[in-house]
């Protein structure tokens, strides 16, 4: 039987931070949200899941906050982070035992830890290839609990340009037998598995932060939520 923590113990995490950042005009990880850049909110969130935190397909330098993973072939987007995050797991100095990857984007600075910590834990148990959060009822691509084992089928998938992460998730689970395991986040909240610190309503977790007025946006749910507490 493993021991308490050990699931989050052997789980690393990855920032997916090689977006083009298009809609919002400059390099999303680098834009500040709540005094902080984004990348700085992401990586917190990872380690108060109690997950070694990096960076996975960076197009900026951003050594000065964690380890990076670069895509070999940059431009390939979220799933060439993927990809080059579970490559890299199995270099020695890299891997130290982690069997689960942990994936979120740069752009939900509202997502809770304990979404992350719920996620790693039932990946474990269940030994899942794929787990993933849904919310209104509506599957969400990240933040995303991955098995190494699914990455020759990613590989595969990002080589053919056969769409992305998702349709990507959805093969590799296939392939290996299984289906994407998908978390109800409302469900899991109202049982009192997961929360918010600050009460926040599920759906709001996954307000993205991809344009100057999502980020706005973002912000005035956050002024808010300082304001309640």
């Amino acid at each position: 039987m493993k021991g308490a923590g050990t699931e989050r113990e052997h789980a690393a995490g990855f920032v997916l931070a090689g977006g083009e950042s298009r809609r919002m005009g400059c390099d999303k990880a680098l834009v500040e949200f709540s005094g902080q850049p984004l990348i700085v909110r992401a990586l917190k969130l990872l380690r108060e899941a109690g997950v070694e935190a990096r960076i996975a397909g960076a197009r900026a330098s951003l050594e000065q906050f964690a380890p990076v993973i670069a895509d070999p072939e940059p431009g390939r987007g979220p799933l060439g982070g993927v990809c080059a995050a579970l490559a890299a797991l199995r270099e020695p100095r890299v891997s130290a035992g982690f069997v689960q990857a942990v994936f979120m984007p740069v752009d939900l600075p509202l997502l809770p830890a304990s979404l992350i910590a719920l996620m790693v834990r039932r990946a474990a148990i269940t030994g899942a290839v794929i787990t993933v959060p849904s919310v209104s009822g509506f599957a969400q691509t990240l933040p995303a609990v991955v098995d190494p084992a699914a990455l020759p089928v990613l590989e595969g998938v990002l080589k053919e340009g056969r769409g992305g992460c998702f349709a990507a998730f959805k093969v590799a689970a296939a392939a290996l037998g299984q289906r994407i395991a998908v978390l109800p986040i409302e469900y899991l909240a109202q049982a009192g598995q997961v929360n918010h610190p600050e009460s926040l309503s599920p759906a709001m977790w996954f307000l993205n932060a991809n344009s100057p007025a999502d980020l706005a946006r973002a912000e005035a749910v956050a002024r808010r939520m300082s304001r309640v507490i």
